[in-house]
C-alpha cells in the first residue's frame, strides 16, 4: 500500500491499530531520520522553526493549562528554556492557555531571536485586537510576535465576524510587529472556510490517524489540507496525540504525523522535563520504522 492510499484508509487502519493490529509503519517511513530540531520553512511565509514546537496549552482553558497546573510558573518557563537548549526553536503559545508570563521569565535567559513565537487571540474587532497586540507583548515581553492566529473557528463565516481583528493583524504584518497571521480551526467548516481564505498564512489544523478529537474523518481533513498546502499557506498539526487519547500509542502517532508530508511541523504539549526529552528521543526513531 502507498502512503497516499494509506491516508485515504486512515481513520480505519488508526482504529485497527488501537485494536491490537499490526500498524503499517512502512506505509509512513521515510528514508531519512527526521528530528524535532529539523528546520523547516513554513509554508510560504518565509518563517523557519523546529519541526517540533512546544505546546503549552493542553486543555488549556481560562488562562490555565495541564503544563501551568502541573508544573507552576518557574516549571513551565524551564521547560521551555530546555526545548530551545535542545534545539527546538517554536513556541505554541496562547492567551487562553494563560502561557504569556511563562514564556516572558524564559526569555530572560534566551536570545529572543533563537526563538519563533506563535500566540492567539479571541479578539474579534478592531479594538479588542489592537489591545491583545499591545497587552501580548507586553506579556511576553517582546516588541514582536511571529505568528499569530485567531483563536478556535467554528462558524463556517468567520471571516466576517471577524474582519476587524483581521484588518488590525494585516497592518501589524506591514509594521513588522508580526511576521505572518492565520487561524487555528475547530470544525470542518471552519477549516475549509480558512481553505479559501487568501488571508490566511497559517493554518492550525488538528490532525491524527484515527480522528480523535478531529474536526472530520482524517482523509477529509487531509483533503482540505492539501488545498492549503497548494496555496502555500502553512500548516501546523495538533492534536498529533489526540489529546491523551493516543498516549499508549504514541509511536504510532508520530510516524502519522511525521510522515504525512502536508504538515509542515506540529505541536505537542509535554507535560515534563522527562516526557519532553523522550519525544526528542523517539521523533527520529518513529520517522524511519518500517
Amino acid at each position: 500500500m502507498d502512503r497516499r492510499e494509506f491516508l485515504r484508509t486512515s481513520a480505519v487502519l488508526g482504529s485497527a491499530a488501537l485494536a491490537g493490529h499490526r500498524f503499517p509503519y512502512e506505509a509512513f517511513a521515510s528514508p531519512a531520520p527526521k528530528r524535532a530540531t529539523d528546520v523547516v520553512t513554513l509554508g510560504q511565509t518565509g518563517i523557519k522553526l523546529s519541526r517540533l514546537a512546544q505546546g503549552t496549552g493542553t486543555n488549556g482553558v481560562q488562562r490555565s493549562s495541564n503544563q501551568i497546573r502541573g508544573l507552576g510558573f518557574q516549571g513551565v518557563a524551564d521547560l521551555l528554556r530546555t526545548g530551545v537548549d535542545n534545539g527546538v526553536s517554536f513556541w505554541d503559545l496562547a492567551d487562553q492557555y494563560g502561557s504569556h508570563p511563562h514564556a516572558r521569565q524564559a526569555l530572560r535567559a534566551i536570545d529572543r531571536d533563537k526563538v519563533v513565537i506563535m500566540t492567539k487571540t479571541l479578539a474579534s474587532t478592531e479594538a479588542e485586537m489592537r489591545a491583545d497586540l499591545d497587552r501580548f507583548r507586553k506579556e511576553i515581553g517582546t516588541d514582536r510576535l511571529d505568528i499569530v492566529l485567531l483563536h478556535c473557528m467554528m462558524d463556517d463565516d468567520w471571516p466576517r465576524k471577524k474582519a476587524g481583528a483581521m484588518a488590525v493583524l494585516s497592518e501589524a504584518k506591514e509594521k513588522g510587529m508580526i511576521r505572518a497571521h492565520g487561524v487555528s480551526c475547530h470544525t470542518f467548516g471552519a477549516l475549509k472556510t480558512a481553505a479559501a481564505t487568501d488571508w490566511v498564512e497559517v493554518d492550525l489544523a488538528r490532525y491524527n490517524a484515527v480522528g480523535a478529537i478531529m474536526d472530520a474523518p482524517p482523509p477529509q481533513v487531509l483533503s482540505v489540507l492539501k488545498q492549503m498546502k497548494a496555496k502555500g499557506k502553512g500548516i501546523i498539526g495538533m492534536k498529533i496525540l489526540g489529546a491523551g487519547q493516543l498516549r499508549g500509542h504514541v509511536d504510532e502517532a508520530l510516524q502519522v504525523a511525521l510522515g504525512t508530508e502536508t504538515l509542515d511541523c506540529f505541536t505537542i504539549g509535554a507535560e515534563s522535563q522527562t516526557e519532553f526529552l523522550d519525544l526528542l528521543q523517539k521523533i527520529p526513531k518513529a520517522s524511519v520504522r518500517a
